[in-house]
């Protein structure tokens, strides 16, 4: 049996503490479309391939007024109706995992 040192011991846990966080780690995605002049479907999800049904997914005005609050539905989407104001979409999924979508950026039908 391999006796190991204190300091040593502690080292390898970290390690692999650190390799298994990592292995882990997901990054938030969301993409919005425009279907047509007056709908806007965004999907959301992560980088592991995982959906991300029930998240906040929020259409906010630039003067940080919520204009359409909501959630991702069961196939991680959210279909809303263009709103007349400037906005921008934010996905938040927690600390960490938000992502803001500005209404310049969301793609035409």
């Amino acid at each position: 049996m391999i006796k190991l040192t204190h300091s040593l011991s502690a080292a390898l846990l970290m390690l692999c503490a650190g390799f298994s966080a990592s292995a882990l780690a997901h990054n938030p995605m969301c993409e919005c479309k425009a279907i047509d002049a007056e709908q806007i479907k965004c999907t959301g999800g992560f980088s592991d391939g995982s959906g991300a049904p029930g998240v906040t997914l929020d259409v906010i005005g630039y003067d940080e007024t919520i204009l359409v609050p909501g959630k991702l539905g069961a196939d991680s989407t959210l279909t809303f109706k263009k709103p007349g104001a400037e906005f921008y979409v934010l996905f938040d999924a927690g600390p960490g995992h938000v992502v803001e979508i500005d209404q310049a950026d969301i793609e035409s039908p």
